[in-house]
């Protein structure tokens, strides 16, 4: 498990950000961080470089929060509306992706990579959700969606009653295991 310490030239979600010296698994620096020009490996050299770099890099950094903020209230104000090919049941017929919020958020005006939408699983019923845009590292928005069928309905899924499961008595169940622990003491 050979360890390699590299310099991050870019923010990386769950390993660092910029200008952070990091460890990290030796096949995943050679194989991703470093062809993709997104890390360094932390030679004194790269260190010293980065060190005189880092000024620059803290107004930038500071611009793109400034900015992330600015977009952030002018986005306030956003919602979203989908109409899809929906079953009896709300199912819908495909789902709403991450590329389809991004594409519709291009289409009121905004540039957002479907990368910063946070969206864990594709959205497959009707009904209304929200959707965090990753603006920037510590600037992110909630954004109402709301998924509809073509005739502009929500539909509500039929709620299931499932039996009562039988509770267990409290009280049988701690003389028990009290019972339990006298009889291994009294063998001890």
């Amino acid at each position: 498990m050979a360890n390699t310490t590299v310099l991050l030239r870019e923010d990386i979600d769950n390993l660092g950000g910029r200008g952070e010296i990091v460890k990290v698994k030796a096949g995943y620096a050679r194989n991703f961080l470093l062809p993709q020009g997104v890390a360094t490996l932390a030679t004194k050299g790269n260190i010293k470089q980065i060190e005189q770099e880092r000024e620059a890099l803290l107004k930038k950094a500071a611009v793109e929060k400034a900015t992330a903020e600015a977009q952030k209230d002018q986005m306030s104000s956003i919602a979203l509306t989908f109409e899809r090919k929906a079953g009896e049941h709300g199912t819908l017929f495909g789902s709403v992706t991450s590329m389809d919020i991004a594409d519709a958020l291009k289409a009121k005006g905004y540039e957002i990579d479907r990368k910063r939408i946070v969206l864990r699983d594709p959205i497959k019923e009707t009904g209304e959700y929200t959707v965090n845009v990753k603006l920037h590292r510590e600037v992110a928005i909630p954004i109402p969606v709301k998924v509809t069928t073509e005739d502009g309905q929500i539909v509500a899924k039929p709620v299931e009653e499932k039996p009562a499961k039988a509770a267990k008595p409290v009280a049988e169940a701690a003389p028990a295991e009290g019972a339990a622990t006298e009889s291994a003491e009294a063998e001890a």
